[in-house]
């Protein structure tokens, strides 16, 4: 049988020493060179990260997003209701930390940062390039607000299209980006027994980045 460790071997990750000359000084294009590597090994959607944010009683919350921009200029940029549960705590308090899990590959990229709101224009830019079935359940949803009824969901679903019927749908003012400033990157991978390579990137008072290896 073709199990997972004969498929991480195969995938030449469990075994293969990271070594710090093997990464670039640059987080961003670290970053870019695994998500390329995950692409190629045929991960569904590795974009998708966990977001962490807290309440004000400073009880934590996760939930998976899908990265859509990232750059040292613009950080990572994902789009959301404001009115959402996430949006409101990340309003509130802005430290927060994302994770990508790339199980096929056993190699985790975690990043901690400060989220702020994406600029208007950033956010209808995305939004023109949606689907339109998309924007339209951007307006549809009230998202984390309680629902008393699947019914009531598509009926609105129905009153949104009806609403926009031949016309352009709009940006909503309640909807668009958290932009999240990085300031440690950290890359993890696996390795046969545990002895995990792990190296962690931080940025400096220079606006430069350090980078060291971790015990994993």
């Amino acid at each position: 049988m073709f199990g997972l460790k004969t498929y991480f071997h195969a995938a030449g990750c469990v075994g293969k020493t990271l070594h710090m000359d093997d990464l670039s000084p640059d987080p961003f294009v670290q970053f870019d060179l695994w998500m390329q590597k995950a692409k190629k090994a045929g991960l569904p959607e590795p974009n998708a990260m966990s977001v962490s944010t807290v309440d004000p009683e400073g009880r934590p919350s996760q939930r998976m997003v899908l990265l859509k921009h990232i750059s040292p200029e613009r950080g990572l940029i994902f789009y959301t209701n404001y009115g959402s549960k996430k949006a409101r705590e990340l309003d509130a308090h802005p430290q927060t930390s994302v994770l990508f899990h790339q199980h096929i590959l056993q190699r985790q990229i975690r990043v901690q940062g400060t989220a702020e709101r994406a600029s208007r224009e950033e956010s209808e830019a995305y939004f023109k390039s949606r689907p339109r079935s998309s924007q339209l359940g951007a307006w549809t949803s009230k998202q984390s607000e309680i629902l008393d009824h699947r019914d009531t969901f598509e009926t609105r679903f129905q009153e949104v299209s009806e609403r926009f019927k031949g016309k352009e749908v709009p940006c909503p003012e309640f909807w668009g980006g958290f932009r999240i400033i990085p300031e440690k990157i950290e890359f993890w991978q696996g390795r046969a027994y545990r002895l995990h390579d792990r190296f962690v990137y931080s940025l400096n008072d220079q606006a430069t980045w350090d980078r060291v290896r971790l015990y994993p």
